[in-house]
């Protein structure tokens, strides 16, 4: 379909949708209203009857397949690694022709599996640019595709008046956790053998979750990232338009250690007042008090809270 032509230009008067891959709350056949719960303070507990299957081997298995509505209908694992590998040709291929003028094509499936070994780091662009044979502005022009055609975003630094400690550098996130684990060529198998190598797919699969969930919250929301220059951490930071924020780290494991909450501690006495608490999304079943800092909560909370809430 397209508009009749008018004289005015509707400005004003259209609103844009941005169709992220199905989350998985969609899926689960729930509201999704995670976001706002945690900014309210009402930490997410799963449903006691469900969560139990929702970890280990379940985790991986979601986290691989993604939400492409695509991908996600193919009845094998091999089926949808096949559409992936051949979504990614397309893309390469044809769409980006559509979005702008490429010169070095063949260097694109390149760029795209160098960026996937950066996920969820701070991106050097320059760096990355000379190991694939391109100059700086043709990678950083390539990289701006990739962010149309929604692939990936970079994730700007949180920062507030005065932190002149952190670091400006964006991280690099994939928006589909399927198509990052074809780039990066791993399988269930790999990751139930190796779990330690599920870190930048888990990663990714909660960003997009959280991309996915803010799209439709009651308020607005920003997804951060924090870095302060000693290296501390903290995987994702949403604020509001009040300036308020929470941290959020993602662990992999079943169980955690007080060390696992550090980089949220810094972050709360950087953040000051506008801090409202710390959530360590972690692959357990029990949404757990882990105290507080400067007044503020600190929680344990179920990676599949994301889903189930």
């Amino acid at each position: 379909m397209s508009l009749p032509r008018v004289a005015d230009s509707l400005a004003g008067r259209i609103e844009a949708h941005t169709l992220l891959p199905l989350a998985g709350c969609e899926m689960a056949g729930r509201s999704g209203q995670w976001l706002d719960a945690v900014f309210s303070g009402d930490m997410p507990r799963p449903p006691a009857d469900k969560v139990q299957a929702e970890v280990g081997a379940a985790l991986v298995q979601r986290v691989l397949r993604g939400g492409y509505p695509q991908a996600l209908a193919r009845p094998t694992t091999r089926r949808r690694e096949a559409w992936l590998s051949q979504y990614v040709d397309t893309l390469i291929q044809r769409d980006v022709q559509d979005i702008a003028a490429v010169d070095k094509l063949e260097q694109l499936p390149r760029l795209l599996t160098a960026l996937a070994h950066m996920s969820g780091q701070l991106c050097n662009f320059a760096q990355l640019a000379g190991q694939i044979g391109l100059d700086n502005k043709t990678a950083e022009k390539y990289l701006g595709i990739f962010e149309q055609m929604f692939v990936l975003r970079r994730v700007r630094q949180w920062s507030g008046n005065g932190l002149s400690r952190i670091v400006k550098s964006p991280k690099v996130q994939f928006i589909d956790s399927g198509l990052l684990s074809s780039l990066l060529g791993v399988n269930e198998d790999l990751l139930l053998r190796q779990r330690q190598q599920i870190g930048a797919v888990l990663e990714s699969y909660v960003y997009g979750e959280l991309l996915k969930l803010a799209s439709w919250a009651q308020q607005d929301y920003q997804l951060l990232t924090f870095r302060t220059t000693t290296q501390t951490e903290v995987d994702f930071v949403l604020e509001n338009r009040r300036g308020e924020i929470v941290g959020i780290e993602v662990k992999a494991a079943a169980s955690f250690r007080v060390t696992d909450f550090s980089g949220l501690k810094k972050l709360a006495a950087l953040a000051g007042e506008r801090f409202l608490g710390g959530v360590l999304l972690y692959d357990g079943i029990n949404t757990l008090p882990m105290g507080d800092v400067a007044g503020k909560p600190l929680w344990a909370v179920p990676l599949s809270t994301l889903w189930l809430t």
